[in-house]
């Protein structure tokens, strides 16, 4: 079994899901006693959030640069980056290191395309949503098409995540708030909606609606737990 390295905190809230649905993976694959071998560095959240808001990507792409070397450092022989929203550095972070970044959405892209999705939603942070290293990346790699919820859709749900769900707070009028828009881009053509924050998966579930959900923390891990036993 090969040692994934995680760079977590981003929120840990998500994290502690990276760490659970890892753990489970390799125990459902082999059974027994065993559990995945992880190294994971943990960044603390707040100076990341201040970052992003002011716009200063080569600042966090400098943190977790130093945060994956020393995933490297400790023997890990691969990375997950444990969120959505800053594999906008991932190229940065991958360029520091010389084990390989298993990329978010490559993995979800991969499921997508062999579950014979074309047109796909995709919520987010705003960032994530408005701008393009995530969507370009699905479409120019894997040929999907992108659709994201409206300007005051896109406000919702980022306010939801950074205000609550990184706080741990889970509401029901969220939770519904999510399932209208999720309705609304599945009555507009998308066949599938991407849960493409990490933190979302807490709040909505396959089983609070009809629509199709990928959840990219466990289409993430469950790659991972591949790529450890191949």
């Amino acid at each position: 079994m090969k040692t994934i390295g995680l760079l977590g905190g981003m929120s840990w809230e998500s994290t502690a899901s990276y760490y659970s649905a890892l753990n489970q993976g390799i125990k459902n694959a082999l059974g027994g006693l065993h559990s995945a071998k992880i190294n994971m560095v943990s960044v603390d959240f707040a100076e990341i959030e201040q970052l992003q808001h002011a716009g200063d990507w080569q600042a966090t792409a400098e943190i977790l640069s130093q945060a994956a070397l020393s995933v490297e450092a400790s023997g890990a022989d691969g990375l997950l980056i444990c969120t959505n929203t800053m594999h906008k550095v991932a190229d940065k972070i991958q360029a520091a290191i010389h084990i390989p970044v298993l990329h978010i959405a490559d993995a979800t892209g991969q499921l997508l395309q062999a579950n014979g999705i074309t047109k796909v939603g995709l919520l987010g942070t705003r960032f994530t949503m408005a701008e393009d290293f995530y969507k370009v990346r699905l479409t120019d790699q894997f040929a999907m098409q992108v659709m994201v919820p409206n300007e005051s859709q896109q406000a919702i749900i980022h306010h939801v995540i950074y205000d609550e769900l990184c706080r741990g707070e889970i509401r029901s009028v969220s939770r519904q708030q999510y399932l209208e828009i999720i309705d609304d881009l599945h009555q507009q053509g998308a066949q599938a909606v991407i849960l493409g924050c990490t933190e979302i998966a807490l709040l909505v579930k396959q089983t609070d609606t009809n629509v199709p959900l990928y959840d990219t923390t466990s289409i993430h891990a469950q790659r991972a737990v591949q790529w450890m036993l191949s």
